[in-house]
């Protein structure tokens, strides 16, 4: 029994010549001139067992298969570079909208904490606190956004962190109405608002070395400041929130901790007395009085030194390096990175 051969639905692709007749012997002129006869058209046949049905011109399925690769194949080239191009122009309009999101968000913090300017050691506290949750042995908590929990929130290590989380919250509502790609997690709404309010601080004193003058204040932070650095943060956003709470009893009440269990704290997280001192600012309101406690313990007291000497620079490149290292490099990401993605583009979910 024979069976049907997809390759009788391609006859365009084989070279089929048409039979041209000899030229006839006549000589008169008057003779009509002789047409070469119509092609003949020619089938594809399928193989049986005892060879070619019917007889006729055979094509065996290897040859037809070859002139159907060659076609795919010449046509896949000639093609090929307009994939590359379409994939390059993807990739840089997601590119380009990323950074446009990005961009206005910095604007909205900036706004909000700039007419808020004492609530910047809260938005500070409230960004380490939300990461320092992190257990390194379950390699559970982290900066998830937990802390946004009114059961969390009202925890004695969070007294008084409620009305940077309600500054959040206004500065969230805008920002969720220009995301093209849905809301804004808490977990990077809080770690971003404090890159925001750090750079807050370093521009801060930047004016206040220039007397006063904005402008001038300005311009020495974008010649000696890291604003460049700031960019790692972006390639660290897309995190997801918590649904729940993170377990009680993972984070200090830094006002009343002692060094030793600030250190402890610090240690339990794979982080020293480096980390302990540059995170001064962070670790309640009054920075001055928490360096003045570690200055007392031997083994933080050079750092806080080495920091407080920076300071006075211009450049502040030591202090404003080291704080924004052990940070972004370090507290910022503890937790499951491994859920970091592209979000706030159409199409993608925030």
């Amino acid at each position: 029994m024979m069976g049907a051969s997809f390759v009788s639905t391609v006859p365009s692709l084989l070279p089929l010549q048409a039979q041209v007749a000899p030229p006839s012997s006549s000589t008169s002129s008057s003779a009509a001139p002789v047409r070469p006869p119509a092609a003949r058209p020619v089938a594809v046949r399928c193989k049986t067992e005892n060879g070619f049905a019917d007889g006729g011109e055979e094509l065996s399925r290897r040859d037809v298969l070859k002139l159907v690769g060659a076609s795919v194949g010449i046509e896949l080239m000639a093609s090929s570079g307009s994939f590359v191009e379409s994939a390059r122009a993807a990739d840089l309009i997601q590119r380009r909208q990323r950074s446009e999101f990005l961009s206005n968000v910095r604007g909205t913090l900036f706004t909000a904490i700039k007419g808020n300017p004492d609530l910047i050691p809260s938005l500070l506290m409230l960004a380490l606190n939300d990461a320092m949750t992190y257990d390194k042995a379950s390699k559970s908590g982290g900066p998830n956004g937990s802390i946004r929990f009114s059961s969390e929130i009202s925890r004695p290590e969070n007294k008084g962190l409620s009305a940077a989380m309600n500054l959040l919250e206004e500065a969230k509502k805008e920002i969720d109405s220009y995301s093209k790609g849905g809301p804004m997690s808490y977990a990077d709404l809080i770690q971003y608002a404090a890159q925001s309010a750090l750079k807050a601080t370093f521009l801060a004193s930047a004016i206040r070395k220039c007397g006063g003058n904005e402008e001038k204040g300005g311009l020495l932070y974008t010649a000696y400041g890291s604003s460049g650095q700031w960019g790692l943060f972006d390639k660290q956003f897309g995190r997801s929130d918590t649904t729940e709470p993170d377990p009680e009893g993972r984070v200090p009440q830094w006002e009343k901790a002692s060094v030793k269990e600030m250190k402890d704290k610090f240690s339990a997280i794979g982080f020293g007395p480096r980390q302990l001192a540059v995170m001064s600012l962070f670790l309640g309101p009054d920075q001055t009085a928490t360096e003045t406690l570690l200055a007392a313990d031997p083994d933080v007291s050079p750092w806080v030194q080495k920091y407080q000497r920076s300071r006075e620079t211009v450049s502040e490149t030591d202090y404003e390096v080291g704080r924004f290292d052990n940070y972004s490099d370090q507290i910022k990401q503890l937790g499951p990175t491994n859920q970091l993605r592209s979000v706030h583009l159409p199409g993608s979910k925030g």
